[in-house]
């Protein structure tokens, strides 16, 4: 058997994986996530996990996409609930801002962006990342489109409010995913709605 495809019988699945460098993002932060230290956490050498891998950027990238992929499936079932189009864009706004400093997947984000910073901005990897914006941002327009249809939120433009509303949400939110004193994740919460309610209130 070729030493590849004995690395593959051998292998964890990827779900493991992932989450495992997830959860040591969680407990010590990137510091504490080398291809060595998830090789012993899942069973693996570091060499096989290059084999999947191929460098530690793709390794970060593909557990932001497990990451976004889990938040995306509670994103849906929120947009998706009878509630009114206001209380989803409150849950929405929940559900992106940090639960905490330090917070994990929000860790994850900013070490994606900063490491891809310099890259071709037709590089895959951006295009990936893009990608994940564009779900959060598609959602969101949908959201408010569907609100201002029914007369529950005050007419504006959709894609232009949720472009706005997402950049007061994105500075918000390293506010609080760095610890800035006096943003705090209720605090933030509060300033955002007080903002929406200006905004979309009839």
């Amino acid at each position: 058997m070729a030493p590849g495809a004995r690395a593959r019988r051998h292998a964890p699945p990827r779900d493991q994986v992932l989450s495992a460098a997830m959860a040591m993002i969680a407990e010590g932060g990137l510091d504490r996530l080398t291809m060595a230290a998830l090789g012993r956490e899942v069973g693996m050498s570091s060499g096989h996990l290059l084999y999947y891998f191929k460098t530690k950027d793709e390794l970060l990238l593909q557990t932001l996409e497990w990451s976004e992929g889990r938040l995306g499936e509670e994103r849906r079932t929120l947009l998706d609930s009878p509630q009114p189009a206001r209380a989803r864009l409150d849950a929405y706004v929940e559900l992106y801002v940090p639960v905490a400093p330090r917070d994990p997947h929000w860790t994850l984000w900013l070490e994606v962006w900063n490491r891809s910073q310099y890259a071709d901005a037709e590089a895959e990897s951006r295009g990936r990342q893009a990608a994940i914006e564009k779900a959060w941002h598609r959602d969101l327009v949908a959201l408010l489109a569907e609100g201002i249809s029914r007369g529950e939120l005050r007419a504006v433009d959709p894609e232009r409010f949720a472009a706005r509303l997402r950049a007061l949400l994105d500075g918000f939110s390293l506010h609080v995913a760095v610890g800035l004193p006096g943003t705090a994740r209720d605090q933030v919460i509060a300033h955002v709605r007080e903002f929406v309610d200006s905004a979309l209130g009839v």
